[in-house]
């Protein structure tokens, strides 16, 4: 593991002062700066995350507008229709509306891009479609900032339009190099990142919004706002499956969301939650995002979304339990197809030129498109380098993909250069989606390659760690205190802590396919306490038979006295055997 830069944080505070002010220990409010929350109100509500720590939404720009326009239409008895995407916060979006609506007595229904057919967003033909079948209002979630042409086709048709969106507001370079930015012509545009937009905080998902909007409904439909607060199981799947980051209102979100998943009443998840084999287990921020949010995604991946809608809006309990298995089946294709398409995109790599480059664009026909981006995540992982996944589309002659970035490139802002080269494309800084002809794969990679600035340490993985603990000083009590900075997730990762100098006992190879080390670590002082890796058993073998010699490998393998002595990275553990809770510590990296 020498390949990786170990960083230690230390933002200079009076942590004592802090830690009386929130009543907690000096090392909590380390972790807490560390990610980046020093503003006193922003602790507070990381500290205690109350649905009283929710901000106004009517700070938000358009919100009374679209509110006020979606309440005569009610009043009217006007034909509405919702647009969602077909991933989970998609999904989730068009729960949360779909479902608040009605409660006001909305005469509403929904639609869904098909992923292969219409690509992401509203377009054209679901602006005619809805002229048709009489629809008066539109209201789109989780999608619409960036549809400048339909929403002004969907006006010419006399169709009213609100968008509810949290992606990044679209932009053109002028020739002075100045970012010009451009709204749709909704009749209410609904965005926090709108740059006219007073709203405190940025980073709420597509459901988050739409959850936002609903509130205000109800304030002005003389519902009371706990009604709204039933929304929050999906708001908060949706929070945690869109990665974004799980602060300020994401984090109260989630964690309220999750108290109401544990005693849910919807047959849908119930029976979701059955069928991947959690139900006895504590649904937490791991759950909603690598079990059931990928179970959800599966069906617009691979069939409809309609699938996953259907599942948590029936009554039915044998409906239910169909679409359970029928998601739960369509995410075990999904991994086998990403496991093989990972394969191919891995070989194209390293068996050419594209291995030297510090942006990767490959193209490779074998993969399904809606898989694109799960693939390029894991590319971008394996490489640490930003990653643009293309296979073939339905349209002749274009590619379509999905890109993944490193927190050192912004995808979105570099794709916008290379705009002239892109039929479409759209995203974050982390994320992008985009299509263009096939003459254009190569000059994509070579316009994004020659214009980075990303240097070899831009490249090299980081591993961040939160303090200095040594084993001498971990106290049983520990793992329990940092149960108070759950739910983890992006913006607030597990906390890290480290360790030099430490000595090894015994090493043991456990678990069915032998894929845990189990080692005795020894302190400074003498203390023993266990330490177990989860990660690849082989390597680190490999690394400690390369650096100490394999005999004395074998000798620590017999419980015998060695020359090793490693430096860890690890987080603290309770484990729990037979009655009987020991601490340990979980290592997560080794020099």
């Amino acid at each position: 593991m020498s390949n990786e830069k170990w960083l230690l944080k230390n933002i200079k505070a009076d942590y004592k002062k802090l830690a009386n002010n929130f009543k907690v220990s000096e090392l909590i409010c380390k972790i807490i700066l560390n990610r980046n929350i020093r503003d006193p109100k922003l602790m507070d509500s990381f500290i205690n995350p109350n649905l009283d720590k929710l901000h106004n939404p009517r700070l938000m720009k358009d919100m009374e507008l679209g509110v006020n326009i979606m309440k005569e239409s009610i009043h009217n008895g006007l034909k509405i229709r919702i647009c969602g995407d077909y991933d989970q916060d998609g999904t989730s979006s068009i729960l949360t509306l779909y479902n608040g609506l009605k409660r006001c007595g909305a005469d509403v229904d929904y639609v869904i891009p098909h992923r292969i057919h219409d690509g992401y967003g509203i377009n054209d033909r679901i602006m005619e479609e809805a002229k048709e079948d009489g629809i008066e209002l539109m209201i789109t979630c989780d999608n619409g900032i960036s549809a400048i042409e339909p929403i002004k086709f969907a006006k010419e048709l006399g169709l009213k339009v609100i968008v509810t969106d949290h992606h990044d507001i679209p932009y053109v370079q002028n020739k002075k190099g100045e970012k010009e930015y451009f709204l749709p012509q909704g009749d209410a545009v609904i965005n926090p990142k709108r740059l006219d937009c007073a709203y405190p905080f940025k980073e709420l998902c597509g459901a988050g919004v739409a959850f936002k909007f609903i509130q205000v409904l109800y304030e002005e439909m003389n519902i009371k706002i706990e009604a709204s607060y039933e929304l929050l199981e999906f708001v908060a799947m949706a929070t945690v499956c869109d990665v974004v980051d799980l602060i300020d209102e994401n984090r109260v979100i989630v964690r309220e969301g999750l108290k109401r998943i544990h005693k849910t009443e919807n047959l849908g998840l119930k029976a979701l939650i059955k069928e991947t084999g959690i139900e006895e287990k504590v649904v937490n921020t791991y759950a909603l995002g690598f079990v059931l949010g990928p179970c959800i995604n599966a069906s617009g991946r691979l069939e409809s979304a309609d699938i996953a809608v259907e599942l948590f809006l029936t009554k039915d309990p044998v409906k239910a339990e169909e679409n359970a298995n029928k998601l739960h089946t369509l995410n075990e294709e999904r991994k086998a197809m990403t496991i093989s398409g990972l394969e191919s995109v891995v070989e194209k790599i390293e068996s050419s030129e594209l291995i030297d480059d510090k942006v990767l664009v490959v193209y490779e026909s074998s993969i399904h498109e809606s898989i694109a981006g799960i693939i390029a995540g894991r590319v971008k992982d394996k490489y640490n380098k930003p990653s643009i996944v293309l296979t073939h589309s339905k349209e002749d002659g274009i590619a379509k993909g999905s890109a993944r970035s490193i927190e050192e490139y912004n995808m979105f802002e570099e794709l916008s250069k290379c705009k002239n080269l892109l039929c479409k494309f759209g995203g974050h800084p982390m994320a992008a989606g985009l299509s263009l002809e096939f003459s254009n794969i190569d000059k994509l990679r070579n316009q994004l390659n020659e214009r980075t600035t990303l240097t070899e340490d831009d490249l090299m993985p980081k591993v961040y760690i939160d303090a200095h603990v040594p084993l001498d000083k971990l106290s049983n009590d520990l793992p329990e205190q940092l149960k108070l900075l759950e739910p983890f997730g992006k913006g607030n990762r597990k906390p890290l802590f480290a360790e030099k100098g430490i000595s090894i006992k015994k090493i043991d190879i456990l678990g069915k396919d032998y894929k845990v080390m189990k080692i005795a670590l020894v302190s400074k002082n003498g203390r023993v306490l266990t330490g177990i890796h989860f990660g690849d058993v082989d390597a680190f073998q490999g690394y400690l038979a390369e650096k100490f010699g394999q005999s004395e490998l074998d000798r620590a393998f017999g419980g015998q006295t060695n020359n090793i002595e490693i430096d860890i990275t690890y987080l603290p553990s309770i484990n729990e055997y037979r009655g009987t809770s020991t601490l340990q510590v979980v290592i997560q990296n080794y020099r």
